[in-house]
């Protein structure tokens, strides 16, 4: 199937940069960000947008789901940064958005200031290293975009993380 993907994804499989969620959870636990995994800290009246269709610079919280040694995780951020559509369910594939901003130390985490567009409650980081596979069921609900222009900017950070 991986023949199918884009050339960016291509690329971030070969160099070993797409994983899990549960990695993402692991690495930035809900426990460090100021909503603490829970979705009523998130919403407020008619913000989310529920569906099934997702596009590419969607804003996600993706939902709880289960380690493989049965330990139940929490709710993240994410950012839509490429599809694959052909793939049965359909795949996203994202990177994390964290509201940890002592993170920005690091070159590959960029700043994303919340606004009514990508309606973050805080200024986060999009971490750009590292792209994390997400299907429709993990996706809870949309709550934002980013425009093209700030896509093909992570891509770009990611490109450079490989040097």
């Amino acid at each position: 199937m991986k023949e199918e993907l884009s050339d960016f994804l291509k690329t971030a499989y070969q160099y070993g940069r797409v994983k899990e969620t549960e990695d993402a959870f692991k690495e930035y636990p809900v426990e460090d960000e100021w909503h603490k995994g829970n979705v009523e800290n998130v919403l407020k009246e008619d913000e989310a947008v529920y569906n099934t269709n997702y596009n590419i610079g969607d804003i996600v919280f993706v939902k709880e789901y289960y380690y493989s040694d049965g330990i139940k995780g929490n709710n993240h951020f994410f950012v839509i940064i490429d599809q694959n559509n052909t793939a049965v369910p359909i795949e996203n594939f994202g990177m994390l958005i964290s509201s940890n901003l002592d993170k920005l130390k690091y070159s590959s985490n960029k700043l994303l200031e919340k606004d009514d567009i990508n309606k973050l409650h805080k200024d986060s980081i999009v971490k750009t290293d590292v792209i994390y596979r997400i299907v429709n069921d993990q996706i809870l609900f949309k709550i934002g975009k980013v425009d093209n222009e700030r896509i093909e900017e992570y891509k770009k950070n990611f490109y450079d993380s490989l040097k």
